[in-house]
């Protein structure tokens, strides 16, 4: 009919894209000289996960029809109809591909990796503050309240999260006047304690921002001219060679150090970007 008609297409389409794509891969694993380093990248096992739901599938599908003709039960065919499901739901990292040439997505992506400790504090101090907020507001509600809306402490933790990061949904409303005060306090120290590691999170991602734009500006420059640029370079690596004996050991030593950390930043945007 017009829906098998329509599924047919639709399955014929995704064998192209995922066939492009698995050629994209193997030439890109072949050529590169690391083969190990080339699977951890995140990018890289982006790919894995979003090229092999599709191959999974088929064989799945095709053993499914092998025992669906050799008259299976209906519990194995519910149980592949589940994997082919989650299979399929697996075909969302197709849009994570596009971190390859988005530079808000490589942006995003370098600032995860480098704010590690900030997104470890913010969980830290929201999690404190979850276990402070939702015994109180249990307890007032308990004692004082009208309406008993918080039957539990676990499930007054759910009101203190959204409580301390949005403005809450209604499903869960302290009637009291503690527990209002309760309410009131939580919702005032979630916006402290989410306004000091953002702070720091915004500012390394508008530097990373800087940095990729940087980049992708001296790549843009350097591949009209190579010729040109890598004589260009080595003019300049040899200026800054005898510059680099002319100043003093101190000086030297800070020069060092900056060099160090400009070839980390340039490390991480590497593996950003394989």
């Amino acid at each position: 009919g017009e829906c098998s008609q329509r599924c047919y297409n639709i399955f014929v389409l995704e064998t192209v894209c995922v066939a492009w794509f698995s050629l994209e891969f193997l030439l890109r694993f072949i050529q590169t000289q690391s083969k190990w380093t080339f699977l951890r990248t995140p990018l890289n096992l982006i790919d894995v996960l979003a090229i092999l739901p599709y191959y999974i599938t088929l064989i799945v599908d095709s053993f499914s029809v092998g025992g669906k003709q050799a008259g299976s039960g209906n519990n194995y065919l519910e149980k592949v109809g589940l994997v082919l499901r989650v299979l399929r739901a697996l075909r969302i990292f197709y849009v994570m591909r596009l971190a390859r040439h988005s530079l808000g997505l490589q942006t995003l992506g370098l600032t995860v990796r480098r704010c590690t400790r900030e997104f470890g504090l913010l969980l830290l101090f929201l999690c404190v503050a979850m276990a402070l907020f939702s015994p109180l507001v249990f307890l007032a509600e308990s004692e004082l309240g009208a309406k008993q809306e918080f039957t539990s402490i676990p499930g007054s933790y759910w009101w203190a999260v959204i409580s301390m990061t949005t403005v809450g949904y209604g499903d869960m409303v302290p009637r009291s006047i503690p527990g209002q005060v309760v309410a009131l306090s939580s919702i005032l120290s979630g916006i402290l304690l989410m306004a000091f590691p953002v702070t720091s999170i915004f500012h390394t991602f508008s530097r990373s921002y800087i940095e990729l734009k940087e980049e992708q500006n001296r790549t843009s420059r350097h591949k009209p001219g190579s010729q040109d640029s890598t004589k260009s370079q080595n003019s300049e690596d040899s200026q800054e060679t005898d510059s680099y004996h002319g100043i003093t050991e101190a000086s030297a030593t800070s020069l060092q150090r900056r060099k160090f950390i400009a070839a980390q930043r340039a490390a991480d945007i590497r593996a950003m970007k394989t």
